[in-house]
């Protein structure tokens, strides 16, 4: 919103003023110089201007609509950027729907956006920067190098959190199966258990199977010495 009120104040100020029409602030470098623009930034105009009108006003409802799909995941930087996209594109809209009832010179969406900025850098024979443009146009091309330059740590990530959670799910299912018991083990555990519990029973059983033979065995040769 500050983009938007500072860029249509400054429109208003210039387009009001005859004097600002053409004045020079830095000689040789930056000059005053109103124009206006019925095509689309710099000076591109592929159709008529009602006709480019509605492709912008289209191009910001759409940039609205992911700003609003990706809410959740926008962090500072990249909220900032958009609010620069958006209220420059609200600025030069508003010429494009208005500027020419205002003017007396058209109707609906036939305005032009007013343009004033004019870099005269020249070096020899060649202007540096030959276009003329405004405060709406400075907000979107500074939000554009930005996305461009820090777009690593500005646009918001989704991936980052799919790939966290596939591998905490899969930390979990490793430790689910490694508490489960094997049915190798089991089974080994089982066949133990059976073999310890019935030696006790064999051990007793030889016991009691050997006391009467070894008695008999005394008593034969007790009757064998006697005789």
């Amino acid at each position: 919103m500050i983009l938007y009120v500072v860029d249509q104040w400054s429109k208003y100020v210039i387009r009001t003023n005859p004097d600002l029409h053409r004045l020079t602030l830095i000689d040789g470098w930056l000059s005053f110089n109103f124009t206006k623009n019925p095509g689309m930034a710099l000076g591109i105009t592929w159709a008529d201007t009602w006709i480019i009108s509605l492709v912008a006003i289209v191009a910001t409802f759409a940039i609205i609509y992911y700003i609003s799909r990706t809410m959740k995941e926008a962090n500072t930087g990249y909220l900032v950027c958009m609010g620069l996209i958006i209220g420059g594109a609200l600025g030069n809209i508003t010429d494009r729907i208005f500027m020419a009832r205002i003017m007396d010179y058209g109707s609906w969406l036939d305005g032009h956006v007013v343009d004033f900025i004019h870099f005269t850098l020249e070096i020899g024979s060649y202007r540096v920067f030959p276009y003329i443009f405004n405060v709406a146009d400075m907000g979107i091309s500074i939000a554009i190098f930005s996305l461009l330059i820090f777009g690593k740590w500005i646009l918001p990530h989704d991936k980052p959190k799919e790939k966290s959670s596939s591998t905490s799910a899969s930390a979990t299912d490793s430790s689910e199966e490694s508490t489960a018991p094997s049915p190798a083990s089991s089974s080994t555990s089982a066949t133990a258990s059976a073999a310890s519990a019935s030696r006790p029973a064999d051990s007793a059983g030889n016991e009691d199977t050997e006391l009467p033979v070894s008695e008999s065995g005394q008593n034969d040769r007790k009757t064998n010495d006697e005789v």
